[in-house]
């Protein structure tokens, strides 16, 4: 890797992870939330719904708060049958209201037997895996596990490396649960998984920023669209800078191209 582009990502991921860089960020939605569990619900579901325009992600997050009455934890552990109604108007892009009672049984059903979302992403996953594919894996799994209730059309919101997904939504979940740096952005709540076993989120900003530095490579003058593979070659490269922690370069990548620098 070139020293400049060291330099500029270096330079790029310590100007970005800071607090003011998530007002804008579906991030910023489960910092209103103090309880591991309400960060947890509240982290997986925004960035579950976050495709398009980030004022309307942060929008229907804030909407889906609402409709559990400001505390997620306790209405997905108390709600009653009536309560459901109200999310029948519930729509982000493809994710309707299907999507989201199944996500609310799902959490209920969870959180009956487990403290914490962590355990569905570890459990039964070899510790000293290279990366969190696995993980993700048997999160998919575990999710679309319940056969009576599991609606066949959610399952295209829950990505897998099975399928080459790259993935991104759920790997940005992962680095605000797992990533442990004090800066005010990331939570580090879950030890289980480590820093070094993250792969980093690729979406079209990630992917044209890492081609326009040389970090992918390509003979086409338009990259093709990031796959699980295209996710792993990235922070492959990426670990030469930070073999410990290498996704905290997705604050430069990320940065550089929603904020139009390159």
């Amino acid at each position: 890797m070139r020293a400049e582009v060291a330099d500029l990502l270096n330079r790029k991921a310590d100007q970005y992870n800071r607090p003011p860089f998530i007002e804008r960020d579906p991030v910023s939605i489960p910092h209103l939330f103090t309880a591991r569990q309400d960060i947890e619900i509240m982290g997986f579901w925004s960035a579950v719904l976050a495709w398009g325009q980030r004022p309307v992600i942060l929008r229907k997050a804030a909407e889906l708060i609402d409709l559990m009455d400001g505390a997620p934890y306790e209405f997905i552990r108390s709600h009653q049958e009536i309560d459901l109604k109200r999310f029948l108007a519930f729509k982000h892009r493809t994710f309707n209201a299907t999507d989201a009672l199944y996500f609310i049984h799902f959490f209920r059903e969870y959180y009956q037997q487990h403290a914490s979302l962590e355990d569905a992403f570890v459990d039964g996953v070899n510790p000293g895996a290279a990366d969190v594919g696995p993980a993700l894996m048997a999160f998919h799994d575990r999710f679309c596990a319940e056969s009576e209730y599991f609606p066949a059309r959610t399952r295209k919101h829950i990505a897998t490396p099975a399928r080459n997904s790259s993935c991104k939504r759920l790997l940005m979940f992962l680095r605000w649960m797992v990533r442990q740096d004090d800066r005010g952005v990331d939570f580090g709540l879950w030890a289980r998984l480590k820093p070094s076993q993250l792969v980093i989120p690729i979406d079209v900003h990630v992917n044209r920023v890492a081609h326009r530095l040389g970090l992918l490579e390509s003979r086409d003058e338009k990259p093709a669209p990031p796959d699980w593979k295209t996710a792993l070659r990235l922070t492959d490269t990426l670990r030469e800078l930070d073999p410990a922690d290498p996704v905290r370069y997705d604050f430069a990548l990320f940065g550089l191209g929603v904020e139009g620098e390159l």
